[in-house]
């Protein structure tokens, strides 16, 4: 037996993990009850939740007020009493399994029998932890990750006894608290992200312990070359050598000897003052461009991709959800998946024969899956399948797009770990989508950003370091094809609209922003130029001088000094915003399709022209209008007092 519905959360331990758990749980509504073993734990717990909605409410980031958030938030330390009437306990305490199966051993008894039970645990059995209770069927993980406020990501783990009923409760729930959930559907030791994310740093220092890196070569070419947030080493420095070192002894798998030689020693990284850096003696993260190179990243990379390989053969998790857990929980530029079948997944497996008979090594032996995907000819974007089928209706890994009965196109950039930065694979499916579409079904476009924080804070800076020069020259086609494309475009820009994301606003018809929103030009600081299209965009919206004066300064403003400008044609509050975008849109909608199109036509392809040639393009066009079925339903439905109906005929 199930609840019908999950009104009330208990959460055990007031931790960082913890308490940032009851905090989303109360920012999406739900009555919470925090409970800890002393009533200091408690309190510190719930301190905190009220200073972190503080500075949400000062940012402006909570759709009630803090105070109203906050009194859904009771504390307790009796177990019995927190439990009682819980449609769902979360237990986030210690990361011990002997302490999360007496606890979860004590919840049962009290918990009602409709209760769901989850347990917090980044890499412990489901399974383990579900056998100390009556309900196995009902216990389900919920692995939230750090800190669980700003991190979109939680794991969905089935233990064995698991019921798909819970699992999918589970799972809208987490949906319900604006996180994104991915289903792990076996018990596996370190779960989806973890399972492939650890190699990154782990084979790091094998590499190092073996003399065959250096840290900063490592860090440098994986950040520089390959477009990763962090290098290896300094992710281990950030994250806790131990906590790497935990995650293989646990499972009982061989651990770097330079991981066990820094734990033995207490250098774990930043908490400690030293690691693989020296954050107390030393300058801490001091590798330069200039350190990359000589580094074998596709090493580290293959071994990753076949742990991904791994997963989706034995069912664990799917391609999607692998990359959709990697770009959320490990804030990688992209999934391994889709890594993979850029790299070719023939190169893959060729390196880690290769490595598996120079090293023997267990965790070089290639992914059963991996060889049959080789073996069938699926080596990834050059076949047109991999991970991924590109061959019909290829996937598209950073959009959310909708085509609506009335002719809308409505395109999200979902990009949101990286407030839609965009990517190389954004710029296709973008270019891709508009391309494939059919024309005539739309009648506009309407782009917005996933989140609230952001339309696009520019383009992937990662992405350039590790691409070639020739290919980044490429990246304006994109913005084109947005400009050319022959319905009306509409910018919706909530947060910040920044470089690139500037440049798909500026390829776009119309540009409405909430006042607050952040408008710029920062290539500069960045020793670049806007490179799609703003240079000359702006000028032909803004004129030649408040053109040079943001970019050669970099500027960013408000959406407010943008409408003053010229740059956005309207800065609205955040309570106005979507009906006049709706008002908009609707207006687009119910125009002439081919007037507009001729319109645009016409603007457009009129600056490039002498005023003289311009007037004969409009002419030329208003006399072809005006032989058009629409017109003389304009005319029609004006003598009738009506609305027209155009057909686009």
């Amino acid at each position: 037996m199930l609840p019908e519905t999950i009104d009330r959360v208990t959460v055990l331990g007031a931790g960082s993990m913890g308490h940032g758990i009851a905090e989303v749980s109360a920012m999406a509504g739900y009555e919470v009850v925090l409970r800890d073993i002393e009533e200091e734990l408690v309190q510190d717990g719930y301190e905190k939740i009220e200073w972190s909605l503080g500075k949400l409410e000062e940012k402006g980031r909570l759709d009630e007020d803090a105070e109203t958030i906050l009194d859904r938030v009771s504390t307790s330390v009796n177990l019995e009493e927190s439990v009682s009437d819980a449609d769902l306990v979360i237990e986030a305490v210690p990361e011990q399994l002997e302490i999360k199966e007496d606890t979860l051993s004590t919840v049962d008894k009290h918990a009602p029998d409709h209760a769901i039970l989850a347990s917090n645990t980044s890499s412990l059995s489901i399974s383990d932890i579900a056998s100390a209770t009556d309900r196995p069927e009902q216990v389900v993980g919920l692995h939230f990750f750090n800190p669980p406020v700003k991190m979109d990501l939680v794991e969905v783990i089935y233990g064995e006894a698991t019921t798909d009923e819970t699992a999918e409760l589970a799972y809208e729930w987490v949906e319900s608290v604006d996180k994104t959930p991915i289903y792990v559907r076996k018990d596996v030791h370190g779960f989806v992200v973890n399972t492939v994310l650890v190699p990154f740093m782990e084979e790091a220092g094998w590499m190092l312990s073996n003399g065959e890196t250096t840290v900063r070569e490592a860090d440098a070419t994986m950040v520089y070359e390959r477009g990763y947030p962090m290098g290896p080493f300094e992710l281990n420095d950030f994250g806790g050598i131990d906590i790497a070192y935990h995650f293989r002894d646990e499972s009982d798998q061989p651990v770097p000897p330079i991981i066990k030689e820094k734990v033995d020693n207490k250098d774990l990284g930043k908490k400690s003052g030293k690691g693989f850096y020296d954050y107390e003696d030393g300058n801490g993260v001091d590798y330069e461009p200039e350190d990359a190179g000589g580094y074998d990243a596709l090493r580290t990379e293959a071994v990753m991709i076949n742990n991904a390989a791994w997963l989706v053969g034995n069912d664990v998790a799917t391609p999607e959800e692998i990359d959709i857990g990697l770009r959320l929980g490990g804030s990688f530029p992209e999934g391994m998946c889709r890594r993979g079948d850029r790299i070719g997944l023939d190169v893959v497996l060729e390196k880690l024969e290769s490595l598996h008979e120079e090293y023997g090594e267990k965790r070089y032996e290639p992914a059963n899956y991996l060889v049959e995907l080789v073996e069938e000819g699926f080596t990834g974007d050059d076949a047109g399948k991999g991970f991924f089928d590109y061959r019909v209706d290829p996937p598209y890994h950073y959009l959310e797009w909708e085509l609506n009965d009335d002719g809308v196109l409505s395109i999200t950039l979902d990009r949101q770990e990286r407030m839609n930065s965009m990517s190389e694979d954004m710029f296709m499916e973008i270019d891709r989508l508009l391309t494939d579409v059919k024309v005539d079904e739309v009648s506009c476009v309407v782009f917005t950003g996933a989140g609230e924080r952001a339309f696009s804070s520019g383009a992937d800076i990662t992405g350039f370091t590790a691409g070639e020069p020739a290919e980044i020259m490429d990246v304006d086609e994109m913005f084109q094809t947005v400009y050319e494309f022959p319905r009306p475009t509409v910018a919706k820009i909530d947060g910040f609209c920044l470089g690139a994301g500037l440049e798909l606003a500026l390829a776009c018809d119309i540009r409405v922003a909430t006042e607050d929103s952040t408008i710029g030009t920062p290539e500069t600081t960045l020793g670049v130029i806007p490179g799609g299209g703003a240079t000359q965009r702006l000028v032909r919206l803004i004129g030649e001088a408040r053109t040079k004066e943001m970019v050669y300064r970099g500027m960013q403003f408000d959406a407010e000094r943008a409408e003053e400008w010229g740059v956005v044609n309207y800065a609205v509050p955040d309570e106005e915003f979507k009906d006049l975008v709706g008002e908009i849109v609707d207006d687009l909608v119910s125009g002439p399709p081919v007037a507009l199109k001729a319109a645009k036509r016409v603007i457009q392809d009129g600056q490039e022209a002498s005023l003289e040639a311009a007037l004969a393009m409009e002419k030329q066009s208003f006399a072809v209008l005006a032989t058009t079925d629409d017109m003389l339903e304009g005319v029609t439905a004006f003598r009738q007092n009506r609305e027209p109906q155009f057909e686009g005929e």
